[in-house]
Protein backbone atom coordinates (compact mmCIF):
# COMPACT_ATOMS: atom_id res chain seq x y z
CA UNK A 1 0.00 0.00 0.00
CA UNK A 2 1.38 3.50 -0.79
CA UNK A 3 1.06 6.47 1.41
CA UNK A 4 -2.21 7.90 1.35
CA UNK A 5 -3.33 11.62 2.60
CA UNK A 6 -5.35 12.53 5.16
CA UNK A 7 -7.05 15.87 6.32
CA UNK A 8 -5.91 17.72 9.55
CA UNK A 9 -7.65 20.35 10.73
CA UNK A 10 -5.08 22.14 12.96
CA UNK A 11 -4.96 25.81 11.44
CA UNK A 12 -7.58 25.04 8.84
CA UNK A 13 -9.52 27.86 7.91
CA UNK A 14 -12.27 25.85 6.57
CA UNK A 15 -13.03 22.87 8.37
CA UNK A 16 -16.49 22.17 6.63
CA UNK A 17 -15.66 22.97 3.58
CA UNK A 18 -12.50 21.29 3.73
CA UNK A 19 -13.82 17.98 5.51
CA UNK A 20 -16.50 18.09 2.60
CA UNK A 21 -13.78 18.35 -0.05
CA UNK A 22 -11.47 15.74 1.22
CA UNK A 23 -14.42 13.12 1.32
CA UNK A 24 -15.10 13.67 -1.84
CA UNK A 25 -11.33 13.28 -3.14
CA UNK A 26 -11.16 9.72 -1.39
CA UNK A 27 -9.50 10.87 1.82
CA UNK A 28 -10.59 8.24 4.23
CA UNK A 29 -8.57 9.74 7.53
CA UNK A 30 -9.76 13.21 9.19
CA UNK A 31 -7.27 14.15 12.03
CA UNK A 32 -8.36 16.82 14.59
CA UNK A 33 -8.02 17.65 18.50
CA UNK A 34 -10.46 19.37 21.38
CA UNK A 35 -7.90 22.50 21.20
CA UNK A 36 -8.12 22.85 17.62
CA UNK A 37 -9.70 25.96 15.76
CA UNK A 38 -9.86 27.53 19.47
CA UNK A 39 -12.27 24.62 20.73
CA UNK A 40 -14.32 23.92 17.58
CA UNK A 41 -12.89 21.96 15.30
CA UNK A 42 -14.76 18.90 16.46
CA UNK A 43 -18.11 20.90 16.47
CA UNK A 44 -17.32 22.05 12.77
CA UNK A 45 -16.56 18.52 11.62
CA UNK A 46 -19.81 16.99 13.24
CA UNK A 47 -22.04 17.44 9.77
CA UNK A 48 -19.46 16.40 7.47
CA UNK A 49 -19.04 13.22 9.68
CA UNK A 50 -22.56 12.35 9.92
CA UNK A 51 -22.70 13.28 5.86
CA UNK A 52 -19.60 10.81 5.14
CA UNK A 53 -19.83 8.00 7.24
CA UNK A 54 -17.25 6.15 5.95
CA UNK A 55 -14.90 8.85 7.49
CA UNK A 56 -12.59 7.71 10.13
CA UNK A 57 -11.30 10.09 12.93
CA UNK A 58 -8.71 10.25 14.82
CA UNK A 59 -8.77 12.87 17.82
CA UNK A 60 -6.52 13.84 20.71
CA UNK A 61 -6.61 13.91 24.53
CA UNK A 62 -3.89 16.32 25.98
CA UNK A 63 -3.92 19.60 25.59
CA UNK A 64 -7.61 21.83 26.17
CA UNK A 65 -8.17 25.44 25.47
CA UNK A 66 -9.13 27.60 28.48
CA UNK A 67 -12.82 27.06 28.38
CA UNK A 68 -12.64 23.35 28.05
CA UNK A 69 -9.78 23.90 30.96
CA UNK A 70 -12.94 25.51 32.71
CA UNK A 71 -15.69 23.02 31.65
CA UNK A 72 -13.35 20.41 32.94
CA UNK A 73 -12.69 22.37 36.32
CA UNK A 74 -16.61 22.29 36.66
CA UNK A 75 -17.09 18.85 36.11
CA UNK A 76 -14.76 17.66 39.13
CA UNK A 77 -12.30 16.12 36.44
CA UNK A 78 -9.65 18.87 36.68
CA UNK A 79 -8.78 21.40 39.61
CA UNK A 80 -8.15 24.81 38.93
CA UNK A 81 -4.39 24.39 39.21
CA UNK A 82 -4.50 21.60 36.41
CA UNK A 83 -6.92 23.41 34.27
CA UNK A 84 -4.37 26.41 34.59
CA UNK A 85 -1.65 24.28 32.37
CA UNK A 86 -3.68 23.98 29.52
CA UNK A 87 -2.86 20.29 29.11
CA UNK A 88 -3.28 17.18 31.11
CA UNK A 89 -3.14 13.05 30.89
CA UNK A 90 -5.01 12.14 34.64
CA UNK A 91 -7.16 9.02 34.15
CA UNK A 92 -10.33 11.21 35.33
CA UNK A 93 -9.37 13.96 32.60
CA UNK A 94 -9.17 11.12 29.46
CA UNK A 95 -12.14 9.79 30.14
CA UNK A 96 -13.83 12.77 30.17
CA UNK A 97 -12.00 14.45 27.24
CA UNK A 98 -12.69 10.86 25.48
CA UNK A 99 -16.61 11.06 26.22
CA UNK A 100 -16.62 14.69 25.19
CA UNK A 101 -14.91 14.22 21.79
CA UNK A 102 -17.34 11.65 21.05
CA UNK A 103 -20.51 13.89 21.77
CA UNK A 104 -18.27 16.79 19.82
CA UNK A 105 -17.89 14.62 17.11
CA UNK A 106 -21.06 12.64 17.08
CA UNK A 107 -19.58 9.36 16.81
CA UNK A 108 -20.54 6.55 18.98
CA UNK A 109 -17.34 5.07 18.42
CA UNK A 110 -14.31 6.76 17.64
CA UNK A 111 -11.98 5.27 15.56
CA UNK A 112 -8.60 6.71 17.46
CA UNK A 113 -7.91 8.75 20.28
CA UNK A 114 -3.85 9.68 20.50
CA UNK A 115 -2.51 11.50 23.42
CA UNK A 116 -1.61 14.78 22.50
CA UNK A 117 2.03 15.73 23.24
CA UNK A 118 2.24 13.56 25.97
CA UNK A 119 6.12 14.52 26.62
CA UNK A 120 4.32 18.24 27.51
CA UNK A 121 2.91 16.06 30.74
CA UNK A 122 6.30 15.78 32.52
CA UNK A 123 9.42 17.22 30.55
CA UNK A 124 12.64 16.05 31.84
CA UNK A 125 10.77 13.01 34.08
CA UNK A 126 10.97 9.75 32.22
CA UNK A 127 9.63 7.97 35.24
CA UNK A 128 6.87 10.20 35.58
CA UNK A 129 6.04 10.50 32.32
CA UNK A 130 5.72 6.56 31.32
CA UNK A 131 3.48 6.55 34.85
CA UNK A 132 1.28 9.12 33.46
CA UNK A 133 1.39 7.43 29.72
CA UNK A 134 0.56 3.94 31.32
CA UNK A 135 -2.67 4.82 33.46
CA UNK A 136 -3.92 7.35 30.44
CA UNK A 137 -3.39 4.05 28.81
CA UNK A 138 -5.71 2.21 31.78
CA UNK A 139 -8.07 4.04 30.75
CA UNK A 140 -8.43 4.20 26.49
CA UNK A 141 -8.34 0.06 27.18
CA UNK A 142 -11.23 0.70 29.43
CA UNK A 143 -12.70 2.66 26.42
CA UNK A 144 -12.38 0.45 24.11
CA UNK A 145 -13.88 -2.51 26.11
CA UNK A 146 -16.80 -0.67 26.37
CA UNK A 147 -16.90 -0.21 22.44
CA UNK A 148 -16.50 3.38 23.06
CA UNK A 149 -13.18 3.70 21.11
CA UNK A 150 -11.35 1.61 17.94
CA UNK A 151 -7.87 2.12 19.17
CA UNK A 152 -5.44 4.55 20.49
CA UNK A 153 -2.08 5.62 20.26
CA UNK A 154 0.50 9.25 20.63
CA UNK A 155 0.56 12.15 18.77
CA UNK A 156 3.97 13.63 19.53
CA UNK A 157 6.05 16.48 18.10
CA UNK A 158 9.11 16.31 19.95
CA UNK A 159 8.96 13.60 22.25
CA UNK A 160 10.84 10.57 20.44
CA UNK A 161 13.30 13.23 18.97
CA UNK A 162 13.92 14.27 22.80
CA UNK A 163 13.95 10.46 23.66
CA UNK A 164 11.11 10.81 26.29
CA UNK A 165 10.16 7.54 24.69
CA UNK A 166 10.93 4.89 22.33
CA UNK A 167 8.24 2.70 20.06
CA UNK A 168 9.05 -0.01 22.25
CA UNK A 169 8.65 1.44 25.26
CA UNK A 170 4.76 2.79 24.24
CA UNK A 171 4.72 -0.72 22.72
CA UNK A 172 5.84 -2.22 26.74
CA UNK A 173 3.49 0.58 28.32
CA UNK A 174 0.54 -0.51 26.57
CA UNK A 175 0.49 -3.94 27.14
CA UNK A 176 1.33 -3.29 30.96
CA UNK A 177 -2.17 -1.16 30.71
CA UNK A 178 -3.95 -4.22 29.12
CA UNK A 179 -2.54 -6.64 31.29
CA UNK A 180 -1.58 -8.32 27.78
CA UNK A 181 -2.99 -7.55 24.56
CA UNK A 182 -3.31 -4.28 23.79
CA UNK A 183 -5.11 -2.19 21.32
CA UNK A 184 -2.42 0.33 20.62
CA UNK A 185 -2.34 0.77 16.98
CA UNK A 186 -0.97 4.24 15.61
CA UNK A 187 1.76 6.54 16.66
CA UNK A 188 2.15 10.01 14.81
CA UNK A 189 5.22 12.03 14.66
CA UNK A 190 6.12 15.45 12.29
CA UNK A 191 8.16 14.05 9.21
CA UNK A 192 8.90 16.71 6.63
CA UNK A 193 12.02 18.37 5.10
CA UNK A 194 11.99 20.29 8.01
CA UNK A 195 11.51 17.60 10.76
CA UNK A 196 14.44 15.55 8.79
CA UNK A 197 15.59 13.19 11.37
CA UNK A 198 13.15 10.42 10.78
CA UNK A 199 13.49 10.03 7.09
CA UNK A 200 17.51 10.36 7.75
CA UNK A 201 17.24 6.97 9.87
CA UNK A 202 14.66 5.20 7.97
CA UNK A 203 16.78 5.24 5.34
CA UNK A 204 19.38 3.45 7.54
CA UNK A 205 16.41 1.45 8.65
CA UNK A 206 16.80 2.63 12.27
CA UNK A 207 14.74 5.54 14.34
CA UNK A 208 10.68 5.14 15.19
CA UNK A 209 9.33 4.64 12.06
CA UNK A 210 10.64 1.42 10.87
CA UNK A 211 10.01 0.48 14.70
CA UNK A 212 6.69 1.10 14.39
CA UNK A 213 5.61 -0.27 10.87
CA UNK A 214 7.69 -3.12 11.76
CA UNK A 215 5.06 -3.42 15.47
CA UNK A 216 2.13 -3.04 12.69
CA UNK A 217 1.27 0.24 13.98
CA UNK A 218 -0.61 2.68 11.84
CA UNK A 219 2.39 5.32 11.06
CA UNK A 220 0.70 8.68 10.58
CA UNK A 221 3.49 11.53 9.48
CA UNK A 222 2.41 15.09 10.43
CA UNK A 223 2.98 18.23 9.13
CA UNK A 224 4.29 17.09 5.96
CA UNK A 225 3.96 21.08 4.65
CA UNK A 226 5.31 21.78 8.21
CA UNK A 227 2.06 24.13 9.01
CA UNK A 228 1.87 25.62 5.28
CA UNK A 229 4.71 27.10 5.93
CA UNK A 230 7.44 24.67 3.77
CA UNK A 231 5.94 25.30 0.30
CA UNK A 232 7.02 28.77 0.50
CA UNK A 233 10.62 27.91 1.63
CA UNK A 234 11.35 25.57 -0.90
CA UNK A 235 12.00 27.23 -4.51
CA UNK A 236 10.98 25.25 -8.00
CA UNK A 237 14.73 24.10 -8.36
CA UNK A 238 14.65 22.19 -5.44
CA UNK A 239 11.15 21.20 -6.33
CA UNK A 240 12.57 19.94 -9.67
CA UNK A 241 15.60 17.94 -7.92
CA UNK A 242 13.23 15.60 -5.86
CA UNK A 243 10.89 15.24 -9.09
CA UNK A 244 10.69 17.60 -12.24
CA UNK A 245 7.48 19.36 -13.08
CA UNK A 246 6.16 19.06 -9.54
CA UNK A 247 5.12 22.33 -7.21
CA UNK A 248 6.99 22.83 -4.16
CA UNK A 249 4.01 21.47 -2.45
CA UNK A 250 3.81 18.44 -4.01
CA UNK A 251 7.33 17.92 -4.12
CA UNK A 252 7.57 18.25 -0.36
CA UNK A 253 4.97 15.67 0.29
CA UNK A 254 6.34 13.06 -2.27
CA UNK A 255 9.17 13.30 -0.15
CA UNK A 256 7.72 12.35 3.11
CA UNK A 257 5.69 9.75 1.34
CA UNK A 258 9.01 8.31 -0.59
CA UNK A 259 10.02 7.57 2.77
CA UNK A 260 11.62 3.94 3.04
CA UNK A 261 8.58 3.57 6.10
CA UNK A 262 6.13 5.49 5.08
CA UNK A 263 4.90 3.90 1.93
CA UNK A 264 4.08 0.75 3.93
CA UNK A 265 0.87 -0.38 5.30
CA UNK A 266 -1.22 2.06 7.59
CA UNK A 267 0.89 4.88 6.58
CA UNK A 268 -0.99 8.81 6.42
CA UNK A 269 0.22 11.67 5.78
CA UNK A 270 -1.60 14.42 7.51
CA UNK A 271 -1.39 17.78 6.25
Amino acid sequence: MTAQLALSTYRCRAIPEAAVRAAASGVRWIDTAPNYATGRAQDLLAPALADHPALRIATKAGYFTAATGADAVNAGVLTEDQAMVGHSLTPDYVRWQTGRNREQLGRERLDLVLLHNPERAHPGDRVALHRAMREAFVVLEEAVAAGHVAGYGIATWAGVEEEAFTVGELLALAAEAAGGRHHLVAVQLPVSLVMMTPITQALHGRGPLPAAAGAGLRVMASAPLHGGELPGMVDQELADLIRPGLTPAQACVLAVASCPTCYKKRAELTT
